[in-house]
């Protein structure tokens, strides 16, 4: 940790900046004080150096006053039009040692300013942090691609995927490969079926700029859920590093189709309504300003995969996401197949279930036992654990992996196309309206007509 490492943020003006990006670098430097920082915001919007200070500060506010006020008087801020080669130049260089440049610019910005960085000549050690969506389709994301290939070696590119930095989902790594008894049950002979779940009670926030032109199935299915079912389902690492865990995540990825290679019948969506969610009231999403009722951006999706693979063959695995939602629900629910029972019980016993909460780090495991009262009454048990939440935050955990030039938690090239490959067909059946966009009040499940 000894070298500085100058963090470069485009579009430091940005919500992605003031909310996730500096928030989570103010709890890596809390919990690593020792780690050297050099941090420059740059953006087309003209800031005054006190102004972008005093935006530092307030972002790092909660990791105390020591951590906001050292970064925030260290920090600089430059107007710039990253998509002009000679002012990137002048923006780096002028820099000495490592250099991470944080893209937190839309996708389309994102690779304007890639292709004038491919006019400069590069600092030897400039990694890319580059924000998801990567690219819009399987060709876009090839292209871009092909384009970060020409600029620095795949290692010094780090596709940020938030989720990979939760320590819930990396806990997943020693809950299934560190217990015995999990690891002999983990296939289709004793699974019935997977869900993984992330739904939300917060309605669009003033996003239309960005989820209008997404969706929840690009959103969050396309990018975040297929990562968290690769590791979820992979087979067992060697050993815990880049190349390994991102070549398991990528065989997973391979063998993923959608459920009886139907887009129609595998997928479903939904776009809310005027409702309200606990005490607030949430307007109609096609009322909300900035969106274009024309795009039928749904803000619920689901889609149901399977793995063909010797493991997970006839495992159906459901994805759903949504917003604006009565409860919030953020886990993977694993049900087994039913156990053999001997008779003379007078009632049956439920399926056991695993369940991992993706939000309130627990983990619960429902089991049949003998009841209290009468031992020949079956009863459900839940044995359950607080897995314990990590001193950094998400974006904490991938900038420290990016500065130390660990790609553990980045997505890798070819990770990046198969997650649009296997989501493309249904993306073309909702284009086409060969899928009904259903629709569902604010605060409710979801569609009455889904069950």
């Amino acid at each position: 940790m000894s070298d500085t490492v100058n963090l470069v943020i485009l579009g430091a003006s940005g919500d992605l900046t003031h909310r996730l990006l500096l928030p989570g670098l103010g709890t890596l430097l809390k919990a690593q004080p020792d780690r050297r920082v050099n941090l420059i915001g740059a953006a087309s919007e003209k800031l005054g150096a006190d102004e972008w200070r005093q935006r530092v500060s307030e972002a790092l506010h909660d990791c105390g006053p020591k951590v906001a006020d050292a970064v925030a008087t260290g920090s600089t801020y430059v107007t710039i039009d990253s998509t002009d080669p000679d002012e990137l130049k002048k923006l780096l260089d002028p820099l000495t040692g490592p250099v991470v440049l944080y893209f937190a610019l839309p996708p389309a910005i994102s690779m304007k300013t890639c292709e004038a960085l491919g006019r400069l000549d590069l600092p030897d050690d400039l990694r890319l942090a580059i924000e998801k969506p990567f690219g819009s389709d399987p060709d876009s994301a090839h292209r871009f691609n092909q384009l970060l290939a020409r600029l620095v070696p795949e290692d010094r590119v780090f596709r940020v995927d938030h989720f990979l930095g939760k320590s819930t989902i990396l806990n997943l790594l020693g809950l299934r490969f560190t217990n015995r008894f999990f690891e002999p049950v983990w296939n289709h002979n004793n699974i019935e079926r997977i869900t993984i779940v992330s739904d939300e009670t917060l309605a669009l926030e003033g996003r239309a700029g960005y989820y209008d032109h997404s969706g929840a199935l690009k959103d969050m299915i396309q990018s975040h859920l297929l990562l968290v079912m690769a590791l979820l389902c992979m087979e067992a690492p060697n050993r815990i590093d880049a190349d390994e865990l991102r070549d398991l995540q990528v065989h997973v990825l391979r063998a993923t189709q959608l459920w009886s290679d139907d887009p129609v019948g595998s997928s479903r969506r939904a776009r809310y309504e005027a409702g309200q969610v606990g005490d607030e009231k949430v307007p109609n999403y096609v009322d909300e300003p900035g969106v274009d009722p024309a795009r039928n951006t749904e803000t619920l999706a689901e889609v149901t995969v399977e793995i063909n693979s010797r493991r997970w063959r006839g495992v159906p695995i459901t994805l759903r996401s949504g917003k604006a939602l009565g409860d919030e629900v953020r886990a993977i629910t694993v049900v087994f197949k039913e156990a053999f029972e001997p008779e003379g019980f007078s009632n049956s016993g439920e399926p056991n279930v695993v369940v991992i909460g993706m939000a309130d780090e627990r983990l619960a495991v429902r089991l049949n036992t003998n009841g209290a009262d009468d031992k020949f009454v079956l009863e459900e048990t839940v044995l359950s654990a607080d897995l314990g939440d990590s001193p950094l935050r998400p974006y904490g955990e991938i900038l420290a992996h990016i500065m130390d030039g660990d790609p553990l938690l980045s997505v890798r090239n070819d990770v990046a196309e198969e997650l649009w490959r296997i989501l493309s067909p249904v993306l073309d059946a909702w284009q086409q309206g060969r899928v009904p966009l259903d629709s569902y009040r604010a605060g409710s499940a979801g569609p009455t007509n889904w069950s």
